[in-house]
């Protein structure tokens, strides 16, 4: 890291320039690995369903009558 990024970084970190700080690109990281997750979680959802709705429909591999 160049000087002149450290005292820029430096200067947002202490809320003296507009800027991202590094807690706020740390709060920015975790919340993108959170939707992440939760993206992964809604598609496992999704299929679930649409697998258990196909095993409930007459002539496709139901057991119930």
């Amino acid at each position: 890291m160049t000087l002149f990024k450290w005292l820029r970084q430096a200067d947002a970190d202490e809320g003296v320039k507009p800027g991202e700080s590094r807690s706020d690109l740390a709060e920015l990281r975790e919340a993108r690995k959170r939707i992440k997750l939760l993206e992964q979680e809604n598609e496992v959802l999704r299929r679930a369903t649409a697998y258990l709705s196909q095993a409930h429909l007459p002539g496709k591999g139901s057991t119930r009558s």
